[in-house]
Parts: structure tokens; sequence; C-alpha cells
């Protein structure tokens, strides 16, 4: 007897699956996620301040549970954030694009860029674009060499947001050992008036924070000021105030020299013209530090956008543009980044079979 709910199951999703519906497992598979520390270069002063101690990177590994994936995507966050970007603390389950990512079979390593989170936190001047895609290149050696839960993954995906995909660019380009390339939340021409009056009022010296001003910084690293989150990074309509929240609880620090290095060498500087693997690029219709008049980039559709920016890449790139309707710059944790997660699924399969 104990047979026929097992058979009739079993008849049942072959039914499905002959019906040409998706398998449920792919939805459902279980999620396990761990920290790992890398060393990296230490840029500056640092290995002088910190003899025999190498600087590190902390980052988070997820895939499902059982057989680890042999793609991997390596994740780098934006300015002010930390991995946290990548796994926000509310709603996982809607928010977190690791978690998505594992439910669906994908493996993704977020780390903690030099200066931010768990990972060393050098002098901010050293911290130029140099910097950090010379760690970013050896974080890609690590997880080739299987130094990342023991596998070492055959095909690397880099994939940054905002400042990190300035980042991501830049080190794509110059080192030209990744396998693909995901850039979100930039175009090649900022709102630079935006962006003016956004630093200006929007960010303060890290020491000045109320949060992060007792762990320690020096006076060349900043982080938003309260209640900047929400208008920068945000469209009102399309996200929910407890995601700001958590955004804001988990914010962190960036090196104005840096930054300033990356917009200018890995974003408004065709660094892009270098890649010469697949390119994927997604901006939130809203996004106001990348989209609209004052940026000259019309993000209203991911056909008015390519148009745009493929002048950027070069042939081998078969850049592929997204728009996710409704969102701002942080487009990850707007109420509807399913769907882009979706999206970024298909042109992962498309390219990578992963």
């Amino acid at each position: 007897m104990r047979l026929l709910p097992k058979l009739t199951s079993s008849l049942l999703a072959c039914g499905l699956l002959m019906a040409g519906a998706a398998a449920p497992s792919a939805f459902a598979a279980e999620v396990s996620c761990s920290e790992v520390t890398l060393p990296v270069t230490a840029p500056g002063l640092l290995p002088l301040l910190s003899p025999g101690m190498p600087a590190v990177v902390r980052g988070q590994f997820c895939s499902p549970k059982g057989a680890t994936p042999t793609t991997v995507q390596l994740l780098v966050h934006g300015g002010t954030y930390n991995r946290a970007y990548w796994d926000l603390p509310y709603q996982p389950e809607k928010y977190s694009y690791q978690r998505d990512m594992a439910k669906h079979g994908y493996a993704t390593f977020a780390v903690d860029r030099l200066g931010t989170g768990k990972s060393s936190k050098p002098l901010s001047i050293p911290m130029m674009i140099d910097a950090e895609a010379l760690a970013m290149h050896e974080v890609v050696g690590h997880l080739r060499a299987g130094k990342v839960a023991g596998t070492a993954f055959t095909k690397v995906i880099m994939i940054g947001h905002s400042v990190g995909s300035g980042i991501v660019a830049y080190a794509a380009a110059k080192y030209k050992d990744v396998d693909g390339v995901g850039l979100t939340g930039i175009t090649h021409l900022p709102a630079l008036p935006v962006l003016g009056v956004g630093a200006g009022l929007g960010l303060h010296p890290t020491l000045l924070d109320p949060l992060l001003g007792s762990r320690g910084s020096d006076p060349l690293y900043f982080a938003t000021r309260p209640g900047a989150r929400g208008p920068l990074f945000y469209a009102a309509d399309d996200a929910d105030p407890k995601v700001i929240a958590a955004d804001e609880a988990t914010k962190d620090q960036v090196s104005v020299p840096g930054m300033g290095t990356v917009a200018v060498f890995g974003i408004i500087l065709p660094a892009t013209l270098g890649i010469n693997v697949p390119v994927f690029q997604a901006v939130g219709e809203k996004d106001i530090l990348f989209c609209g008049l004052l940026a000259l980039r019309d993000c209203s559709s991911a056909k008015a956008l390519h148009p745009q920016e493929a002048p950027y890449y070069s042939k081998e790139a078969k850049l592929e543009t997204y728009v996710l309707p409704k969102a701002g710059h942080s487009l990850g944790l707007h109420k509807n980044a399913d769907e882009y997660r979706d999206a970024t699924r298909t042109w992962l399969n498309k390219h990578f079979g992963a």
C-alpha cells in the first residue's frame, strides 16, 4: 500500500515534465552558505604596519546543498555597501541574490571589498582601482584553485554593482581571467550633477557617522549620512521602507580617492572595450545616478539602452542590456528584483549553461 502514494507522485512528476512544466526541485533546493577568508596583496603601507600579516578578503559562499556546481559567480558590491547587498538580512527569501541563486542551482561568492565588512582595512589613499582590481584577480585565482568550498571552479562569472561594476570592468579588461561579466547599476555617462549634489549632501567622513564612527577609520573613508540612502539608491514606489532600513543598518564605507579612480578609469573611460567575454549590463529604470536626461541615457527599456552603451564594448562582449522597470540605483533590493535575477539566469544559461 505504501507504494501507491510514491507511484502516484512519480507519475505526476513525470507528467509535469512531459507537459513542459519546470521541475519543482529547481526552485526548492536547500541552501548552504559559509564564510571564507582569502589572502590578497596588501595595498599601500599595510605590509609595513602589519609585517607578516597579508591583507585578507572575507566572503560568503552560497550554493545548493549536495554537489557544488563548477561555475561560480563572484559578486562585488558597490560603494558604501559590503557583501550584505547580495544577502540582505531582511526577508532573504525575497531580497537575497545569493540565496535565490542557490535555490535555483547556482553557486555564488560575495566578497567584502578591501576596506569594508570583515576584510582588511588599508589606508584609504592606496585603495585605488588598481589595488581593488588586483584583489579581485587574486580571488578569481583562489576560486579556480579550489580554495573556496574545495571546488576548482572551471567557470568564473564576475558580477558587480555600481562602483563594484567599475572595478569588475577594469579587472576583467586588464587580467582577462573570467568567463563572463555582469555590470549592474552603471552606465558610461553618469548624471554628474546628481552625483555631485549626492556626494556633497549625502556623504560624510565615516569618523562622523553615528553607526560606523566608533569602528575607527581614516578621514578619507566616507559613508552615507543617515537618511540619504533612500533618495540616492531607491525609487520610492518600488521600495519597501523596511528594506531601506536594513540597508541603512548594514551600510559601510568607501575610499573617496579610490572611488574617484573607479569613476574615471572603470566607468567613464571605456575600460569595457577591453572585455573579451560576454557582458550583461543591468540598470534600474529610475536610477537617478546613471539614467535620465542629466546622464544622457534613456533607460526606459533594454532596447533603448543598448545602442547607447554598445559603442563602449567589443564585439566579443556580445553585450546584452536589461532594464528593471520602476527600480532605482540598487536594483537588486527593489520589490521586483526577482525579475532582474530571472533575467540574469537567462543570460547565464545562454552563455555558460550554468
